[in-house]
């Protein structure tokens, strides 16, 4: 019965910035429980890479080329996916950018704008236009990424526009949980830690940025890709059926301090 819950056959998801890191690993983590798989990105090189990973391990997904800041293209993939597939069942609103090391005061309009565009606008494009879908079937799981920083303030690097769009993506996952948890649909969000991938590659190894990382965590490690996705997987499942509104903490015990 309870490992039956966590099975996904049959049910269509989407993945958004799935191309690569953690997107990727949700994709596979979807896959591997029996979901129909499509990876959405706006690098059709990186899609490409993507699906071929997949297929060296056995799991087949298909591929939408989308910007999550573009709304248009955003509801035309939704569009195109139900007319497609019938019924669109996951949500994995995964795309998001990570600009670091500038003080408030030096922000940019643009560099505050891009950040919010990405993290906060794209996640809630995607999840009104998917999200449509989902009430007029009367089911349907969303799962955005967040972050830890949504909940604290980072250390030593500065990131204001970063942690505030985290922020509100959780404060977005809540609102869109409370409106659409009576007609089937649930809304849950996941806040890392510090993962290993491409994103956090500008941390030097050696230096005090990721020294203060590590010294900050419990576990006293970076997270791995995979450790997010199975959490995905679990929210997306029915596993998580009593769970909308949630933002799960999975970050080696850093918020402990």
């Amino acid at each position: 019965m309870y490992l039956n819950k966590l099975r996904l056959d049959g049910r269509v998801a989407l993945v958004t910035g799935g191309a690569s890191g953690i997107g990727l690993s949700c994709a596979q983590a979807l896959a591997e429980a029996g979901a129909k798989v499509t990876l959405a990105d706006r690098s059709p090189e990186l899609l490409e890479k993507g699906l071929a990973e997949l297929a060296a391990k056995g799991f087949a997904a298909e591929a939408a080329v989308m910007d999550v800041t573009d709304s248009a293209r955003v509801t035309a993939v939704a569009d195109e996916l139900m007319a497609r597939a019938g019924r669109i069942d996951v949500l994995v609103n995964n795309a998001g950018i990570a600009r670091s090391e500038t003080a408030a005061e030096d922000v940019a309009d643009e560099h505050w704008l891009n950040v919010l565009d990405v993290n906060l606008n794209g996640s809630f494009w995607c999840a009104r236009a998917f999200g449509r879908h989902m009430l007029a079937q009367g089911s349907g799981s969303i799962v955005n990424v967040g972050s830890m920083s949504g909940l604290i303030v980072n250390r030593p690097q500065p990131q204001s526009y970063y942690n505030a769009s985290k922020a509100a993506v959780h404060q977005l996952t809540k609102s869109l949980a409370a409106e659409w948890g009576a007609r089937g649909v649930r809304v849950n969000a996941v806040a890392p830690t510090y993962i290993n991938t491409p994103i956090n590659a500008f941390a030097d190894r050696s230096g005090e940025m990721y020294r203060r990382w590590i010294d900050s965590t419990p576990m006293a490690r970076l997270g791995e890709p995979d450790e997010i996705a199975s959490v995905v997987h679990f929210l997306a499942s029915d596993a998580a059926s009593l769970m909308t509104g949630s933002i799960v903490v999975v970050d080696g015990g850093y918020t402990c301090w």
